[in-house]
């Protein structure tokens, strides 16, 4: 079964954070929320960093701001994932640099369209 850690992940059912999670959990994936504030989001336990997951997800979908992104990166490249989905608003030249730097396979794009569905269905 495919995972996916979500950055930004958030208890608030309105906001993207949200709706990525419960469309990869829709769509078969194991999930792991990452929010420092959360402890719970859509019944699932949160990961205050990518660095507190479990596994190496084969997935990182980021919904967080560039500034607060670029000094992630490198502890999601440290944890590892076969592709890091930059969602709308979250990338910039510094951060897309360093994640090249880094050696991550970016993927600009809404990653709730990518895993199939629309966030309005969420």
């Amino acid at each position: 079964m495919p995972s996916i850690a979500i950055l930004g992940a958030s208890a608030d059912r309105n906001k993207f954070g949200n709706k990525a999670v419960r469309a990869f959990l829709r769509q078969g994936y194991t999930v792991y929320p990452v929010n420092p504030k959360e402890s719970i989001i859509e019944g699932l336990p949160v990961s205050k960093t990518i660095g507190e997951v479990s596994v190496r997800p084969n997935l990182v979908s980021v919904y967080l701001p560039p500034a607060v992104l670029l000094k992630v990166l490198p502890e999601i490249a440290a944890k590892g994932c076969d592709e890091l989905w930059l969602n709308p608003g979250t990338e910039s030249v510094e951060v897309l640099a360093e994640a090249a730097r880094l050696g991550l396979n970016v993927i600009q794009a809404c990653s709730i369209v990518g895993v199939g569905l629309s966030p309005d269905e969420v």
